[in-house]
């Protein structure tokens, strides 16, 4: 078993290297579910007053997916 104090200094070699990558502009994480141009289009259909939902469905993703690019692009 592995000491605590290894386990810390392990914890905070990782972190330092995220923090390094993201500096760098490494992208981390799941990638979107859409595109730019599909979120761009998806920004558009809000615009005309197209529901989230039938959004959702046109694109086969989730709902939350969705109202997570409206929200992105009104606190832009």
């Amino acid at each position: 078993m592995q000491p605590v104090f290894e386990f810390e200094r392990d914890l905070l070699i990782e972190r330092t290297h995220a923090s390094r990558a993201r500096a760098e502009g490494t992208v981390t994480g799941r990638p979107p579910a859409l595109t730019h141009a599909q979120q761009s289009e998806v920004i558009k259909r809000l615009a005309s007053e197209e529901t989230v939902s039938q959004l959702a469905r046109d694109y086969a993703i989730a709902r939350q997916s969705i109202i997570r690019v409206r929200h992105k692009a009104i606190s832009a």
